[in-house]
């Protein structure tokens, strides 16, 4: 199974865990990592080495930050570099967190990142033109007599 690893800024990472044990419940092989402002760069990178190690069994490990060049996300992808079986992803929300876990099994790590991208671009909506979109079919329908 491929390990996981969420980290952010603040309370990005735990916040998500919170968010991720209502959805799917616990889950083997994810960790959380907050880069919070008593750690410095160095320490947040000993942390994501840390938790790296603790779900990898072999299938790698991918890591899911939030934002893309910030801190969590460019010490990933120091780590990154140092194996090729690590990927990161930068700028990730909740349903690609939640997406992960439930498809990171038998997938590999490169078809679980690009499942996760797609899911990324697809959830993200503006509400007031979904719903003029709903309107307007619902309008269409009743004019139409269905």
């Amino acid at each position: 199974m491929i390990g996981i690893v969420v980290s952010g800024h603040i309370n990005f990472a735990s916040g998500m865990e919170s968010a991720i044990k209502a959805i799917v419940g616990e889950q083997e092989q994810i960790r959380f990592v907050d880069f919070v402002e008593s750690m410095s760069t160095d320490m947040l990178e000993h942390e994501l080495r840390k938790a790296a190690r603790y779900v990898d069994s072999g299938d790698g490990v991918l890591f899911l930050t939030d934002i893309p060049g910030g801190s969590p996300a460019n010490r990933a992808l120091s780590i990154l570099m140092d194996t090729n079986q690590i990927e990161v992803l930068a700028g990730v929300n909740l349903p690609m967190i939640a997406n992960a876990a439930f498809e990171r099994d038998g997938v590999s790590l490169i078809e679980l990142v690009e499942i996760l991208q797609e899911i990324g671009k697809n959830t993200m909506k503006d509400m007031r033109k979904e719903l003029v979109a709903a309107m307007a079919n619902e309008d269409a329908i009743e004019a139409n007599g269905l």
